[in-house]
């Protein structure tokens, strides 16, 4: 346990906060003494993964506990199907190699996603026609306050667009210890629908793509539009794309013609960096913040020295410019301590 610990090197955009306590822990049994010892007091509890899903606009004055639950074990179910269970603190993108190496399919759509395993069930996360909810069993979880441990099947997580349970009613209530996931071993269902993946795949002069195709695609297609944390401190998407009722997106048709949508029944999906950047923002710097010049989803830590501050500030001008222009309501994805 160490006081006053700095999470600058625990947080992907990089910025100063300060925990009051820190702790890392290794096994179920250390976070259950972790959190006994800390049951008595009023101190809150903040549960660190992969640090790639939050911002710190200022210093935390309970307990953050650092996830370091490792571990990826598998159970053959079918000529087809297999069980795979990885630990909380596993990293996100390297269980999905880790699965591509044994030609398990089902996750290659999601590959270079940042943060970790146990993370990736909170908000479902998603890209490129993939969704957690598409391959996902289970998750075993801690009950924070009676040391229980519980099983959340698929229909108990209560998946939606980056939501779920843990986000929602149960937000708090849980750590999240291990995922399972239900692949294919043999008859893959390869997912190129999205038109920036069947373009990168002719460009690589692939024509019957495998899961790996797929995979070094996103790869691809990420590195090009996403700054590398480790080089420019970011979340990656800082926004989710907003959904609105159909009439909502043809009454703005009229006024612009060019908006883009996918509409889904009686609501469309409205890509958000499309909407950031037809209010100037891509690529605009206001002091240490920018968004990023081939990314407008993506607010960075442009010069390093930006406090967590500046960048949700910088959020909020991004957020007020499109609903004066459209009246659409940008939602943060990235959650702020």
């Amino acid at each position: 346990m160490e006081k006053q610990f700095s999470l600058q090197s625990f947080n992907t955009f990089g910025v100063e906060a300060k925990a009051n306590y820190f702790a890392e822990v290794n096994s179920i049994e250390e976070l259950i003494q972790t959190l006994q010892l800390y049951s008595s007091t009023n101190l809150q509890i903040l549960f660190l993964g992969g640090g790639s899903n939050i911002l710190f606009t200022k210093d935390f004055e309970g307990v953050v506990i650092k996830l370091n639950l490792k571990g990826i074990s598998e159970e053959i179910l079918n000529d087809n199907e297999v069980l795979v269970t990885a630990k909380a603190g596993e990293n996100w993108h390297e269980f999905v190699l880790h699965c591509l190496n044994k030609n398990y399919g089902g996750l290659e759509n999601l590959s270079l996603i940042p943060g970790n395993v146990g993370t990736s069930p909170m908000q479902n996360i998603g890209a490129y026609g993939t969704e957690i909810k598409d391959v996902f069993v289970s998750c075993k979880v801690l009950n924070r306050e009676t040391g229980e441990l519980k099983v959340f099947d698929l229909e108990k997580c209560r998946f939606g667009y980056r939501d779920s349970i843990f986000k929602q009613e149960e937000k708090g209530k849980y750590v999240i210890l291990e995922v399972s996931f239900k692949l294919t071993t043999q008859q893959h269902t390869i997912k190129t629908e999205y038109g920036v993946i069947k373009t990168e795949l002719h460009n690589l002069g692939i024509e019957n793509p495998t899961i790996q195709d797929v995979s070094k695609a996103v790869i691809n297609i990420r590195q090009s539009k996403l700054p590398d944390p480790k080089e420019l401190g970011n979340a990656g998407s800082f926004f989710k794309n907003p959904t609105i009722p159909l009439f909502q997106f043809e009454d703005l048709k009229l006024k612009f013609e060019n908006i883009q949508g996918y509409p889904n029944g009686d609501f469309v999906k409205v890509p958000a960096g499309w909407l950031i950047e037809q209010c100037g923002w891509k690529g605009r710097q206001i002091g240490n913040v920018a968004s990023h010049k081939l990314q407008a989803l993506v607010i960075i830590n442009a010069t390093g020295n930006a406090t967590g501050k500046e960048i949700f500030d910088f959020s909020t001008e991004i957020i007020n410019s499109v609903k004066e222009k459209y009246g659409i309501e940008l939602e943060r994805e990235v959650n702020i301590i």
